[in-house]
């Protein structure tokens, strides 16, 4: 490896030592030192630092340049200490103001509407059970997307109904107890999943037994809540469905999550370990 390739090592593994994924900065600067070494330079420049993150390519209104800015600037200050000639690209030169999209918090019907959607567009019957438990389990515990999708066979505990997410944000793992009737789900799909495939990369799989796409699955999702009747002015998608907030009052007595509208309840103010319920699913 090249110098440059060295110290960027160096540094992602300085950096998430600390704690810190850097996902996106690590795929940036790599493109950055690809394009340093193109162009001939063995250290960070003012000039280089400026033409990559002011790509003319890149859309202007995107956050991918202010992205870019915040990774180099990172890499150049830890280079600055090694190389004396590694120039820092001040703040603020790229400035991106995201836009959250507005939360909706989906009634009981609406999840089931969702869920039964999502599970009539699949082509397979193991995809329409996966579909359907894996969007009912984030609606009833809150999990995060990428947390359900990530789950080990033997994350989910059924003897002692409890699902352990593990090295979720900021590195830290959690257990989520659930109700009879949410792990009478989760084992419900286990059998119908072992029939299907010989060997489960992940709890949620395909039909080949690999891991469920966040892309793919952030699609199906949109899809179906387009199918079944978007909330007016409410854009669709993975991150913002969720997935409904579990009240804390409890499990409803239909088996099903209960979604409260309080805007006081809400992932943010919830306790981490929640306790609901996921009516068993068909296969379709």
């Amino acid at each position: 490896m090249t110098a440059l390739q060295n110290a960027l090592v160096d540094y992602l593994a300085l950096r998430r030592s600390l704690g810190h994924k850097l996902a996106d900065a690590e795929r940036q600067l790599r493109r950055f030192v690809v394009y340093l070494e193109f162009i001939g330079a063995d250290t960070v420049t003012m000039d280089a630092a400026l033409a990559f993150v002011l790509d003319a390519d890149l859309d202007p209104a995107s956050s991918v340049p202010a992205k870019r800015l915040e990774a180099v600037r990172g890499f150049a200050r830890y280079l600055a200490g090694i190389d004396g000639r590694a120039e820092i690209p001040p703040a603020g030169l790229v400035t991106y103001r995201g836009r959250r999209r507005q939360p909706w918090l989906f009634s009981d019907d609406e999840i089931r509407l969702v869920m039964s959607t999502a599970a009539a567009s699949a082509r397979t019957a193991l995809r329409a059970v996966t579909l359907e438990t894996l969007i009912g389990l984030l609606a009833v515990t809150g999990l995060r997307v990428g947390e359900g999708l990530r789950l080990a066979p033997d994350d989910v505990d059924v003897d002692d109904a409890l699902i352990t997410v593990r090295a979720s944000k900021f590195g830290k793992s959690r257990q989520v107890p659930v109700s009879e009737t949410t792990i009478n789900a989760l084992a419900a799909y286990t059998r119908q999943r072992d029939q299907a495939v010989t060997a489960a990369a992940t709890f949620f799989v395909t039909a080949s037994g690999a891991p469920l796409a966040y892309s793919h699955f952030g699609l199906t999702f949109r899809r179906a809540v387009d199918t079944a009747g978007s909330p007016p002015g409410h854009r669709s998608g993975p991150v913002c469905m969720i997935f409904a907030t579990v009240s804390r009052c409890g499990p409803s007595s239909a088996g099903t999550a209960t979604v409260s509208t309080s805007p006081s309840c809400c992932r943010a103010c919830r306790p981490t370990s929640v306790t609901a319920s996921l009516a068993t699913p068909t296969a379709t």
